[in-house]
């Protein structure tokens, strides 16, 4: 049976979202296609949303970024994870070509761990890029401390990319310059059927009242102002993490027979980070968003362009984030009329396995 090897990157839950759709459109060209999935990404993740046959290879395959919460990138600490990882880098690198030797896949697919790259070159296996963004251009955005050579580590990060056979890079994305062969493909979200009939009924909402999703992807955000929240009146906030007992205002996602992804298709607006795959998945739904950026993201500022151009944003301030200074961002929100320019169809899972698709031997017909 053919096998794909799918290096996933472990921060957030962003880059595995944009795997699953590829690796569900490959099934359905490639029935018994298997997946080994190298990534430090929780199991129950892939768990009701991967159609295939798969299994997980719990291998730390890049850095990203060190976050205190989902909004605070501790730069410093960034540096140092990174100089660690590229100072075992030769040993990391030979543990992976070993298993992809073992593994014999067809072909390896990275989003965007670089090691990958670098290993199945060195494995002589076909390697292909899934990227919205590449570590050297995040790392690029941030000062080193004095003791960490930044511009070493960012060379070899390059270095890595340039292994790839090709890069898919999905809608929307900053320019990339690293890769030898670039293959531009449309947006990946695969949103879920709405329950906004029954959602209302469950949460027994009040005439009027309307429903915003807070929820900041796969690092948990762990506190909110929920004393200031709590008079706002004319919403029911669904909380991606924990909440206060007996809170009127606020509903923890967890209690709700709802999934995530569900509760996007239902929601009135939706409060989160520009991050790719909530982002992408909004404008899909036309859902207004309400969002908190971090200016120093390297695939933020294409992401809110493709936003205010195909869908319905808000931006709030992090201090109006952090103190509760909501109404304003939610009213604009909840009044924004639908957009003009309807968003690209997202194609690029389906693009993203035709690409795939004669790696693992199968021909269109």
């Amino acid at each position: 049976m053919p096998l794909i090897w799918a290096a996933i990157s472990g921060h957030g839950f962003g880059h595995a979202a944009q795997v699953v759709p590829v690796l569900n459109a490959l099934s359905r060209l490639i029935p018994d296609l298997r997946v080994l999935l190298r990534t430090t990404v929780p199991p129950a993740f892939f768990k009701g949303r991967l159609l295939s046959l798969w299994d997980v290879s719990p291998v730390q395959q890049d850095v990203g970024g060190v976050q205190n919460g989902p909004l605070r990138i501790d730069v410093d600490a960034t540096w140092r994870e990174h100089n660690r990882f590229h100072s075992s880098w030769e040993e990391r690198l030979q543990t992976e070509i070993d298993a992809m030797r073992i593994a014999a896949p067809n072909v390896v697919l990275a989003d965007t761990p670089y090691l990958a790259l670098a290993a199945g070159k060195a494995a002589a296996i076909p390697t292909i890029a899934l990227v919205s963004l590449t570590w050297d251009l995040v790392l690029s955005e941030y000062t080193a401390p004095p003791s960490i050579d930044r511009q070493a580590i960012l060379q070899s990060i390059r270095q890595a990319y340039a292994q790839a056979d090709l890069a898919l890079r999905i809608a929307p994305a900053p320019k990339m310059e690293s890769f030898q062969r670039v293959v531009d493909i449309g947006p990946i979200a695969e949103p879920a059927p709405s329950a906004r009939e029954q959602l209302p009924e469950y949460l027994g909402l009040a005439p009027g009242e309307h429903t915003v999703l807070v929820g900041f992807g796969g690092i948990p955000l762990d506190s909110l102002p929920f004393d200031q929240l709590e008079s706002l009146t004319g919403y029911r906030f669904l909380f991606d993490g924990s909440i206060p007992p007996h809170s009127k205002r606020f509903v923890s996602t967890a209690s709700l027979p709802f999934s995530f992804k569900t509760l996007m298709a239902s929601v009135d607006v939706i409060m989160t980070k520009p991050g790719y795959g909530t982002l992408v998945e909004a404008v899909a739904l036309h859902t207004p968003m309400v969002y908190v950026r971090r200016y120093n993201f390297v695939d933020e500022q294409p992401l809110v362009e493709y936003l205010h151009r195909y869908g319905g944003g808000v931006e709030l301030s992090m201090d109006d984030f952090m103190t509760g200074q909501w109404d304003q961002a939610l009213r604009e929100a909840c009044e924004m009329p639908p957009p003009q320019t309807l968003p690209p169809p997202p194609t690029g899972a389906t693009e993203a396995a035709a690409l795939l698709a004669p790696y693992l031997g199968h021909h269109r017909e």
